[in-house]
């Protein structure tokens, strides 16, 4: 596995646990939002973390981290995945993996192999919006993959992992029928966060507008999310990834 980055501290990223994040590189999508645009455009031009390396890691840091949260990019994209995620279990650690859930076949074999004990999947935007805001110019591929996210979503609502959905939230790509939409199709899952727009110097669309909505618009999206899912809420707007 070609590791990209890694963060060797989070209290925030893997829900009470202490952690560490690993980064990997590619995505089959291009949301002019991400923050991590040279893992996605440009992955082989990045340095890599040699695995002896990353082993050494989870070996000096065996008892004083509980798990290690392994995004990208996206981690599913690549094939030796669970063999990656298989080696940081043996090595003590739990597993929480962040996904866009564009595979669920790689999905349903992780959670059957019981490789993952948390599951992060982003919900890019309501559906008739899904294609704009990831960044999809083909419909036809765009329609699939946004076929391939509803399965992931019902994978993850019918598994005994602990799992949740995400949404973060533009200014200049989401209006409230995202929301309203989000809500009908996602309506009665147990975790749902909604997070502010962040900009920083690795956004993809290098002239972008996008900013953050103010507070008092983001608790009229949680108000419209709370009707079907109930235990909604917000989330921090300032995580503590780098």
């Amino acid at each position: 596995m070609k590791i990209l980055g890694l963060q060797k501290l989070t209290l925030l990223d893997f829900p009470d646990h202490m952690a560490a994040i690993v980064f990997l590189g590619g995505c089959n999508f291009r949301c002019p939002f991400c923050q991590n645009s040279s893992l996605v455009l440009t992955p082989t031009a990045l340095p890599a973390i040699s695995q002896e390396d990353f082993s050494a890691f989870l070996r000096k840091r065996s008892g004083i981290l509980e798990g290690i949260c392994v995004t990208g990019g996206e981690p599913t994209l690549h094939p030796n995945l669970p063999d990656f995620l298989a080696s940081i279990k043996e090595a003590g650690y739990l597993v929480k993996l962040d996904t866009n859930g564009t595979n669920p076949e790689m999905l349903e074999e992780l959670l059957q192999q019981g490789l993952v004990d948390y599951v992060a999947m982003d919900i890019k935007a309501g559906r008739t919006n899904y294609a704009r805001v990831c960044g999809l110019t083909d419909r036809a591929r765009a329609a699939c993959l946004l076929e391939k996210v509803s399965q992931s979503a019902e994978l993850l609502k019918n598994s005994f992992t602990e799992f949740e959905f995400r949404t973060t939230a533009v200014k200049g790509l989401h209006t409230m029928a995202d929301f309203e939409d989000i809500a009908s199709w996602l309506s009665g899952s147990e975790k749902y966060y909604l997070q502010s727009f962040r900009d920083c110097p690795e956004i993809l669309q290098q002239d972008h507008c996008f900013t953050s909505f103010s507070q008092p618009k983001l608790l009229e999206f949680l108000a419209c999310l709370q009707k079907e899912i109930p235990q909604a809420c917000l989330r921090d707007p300032q995580p503590d990834k780098t």
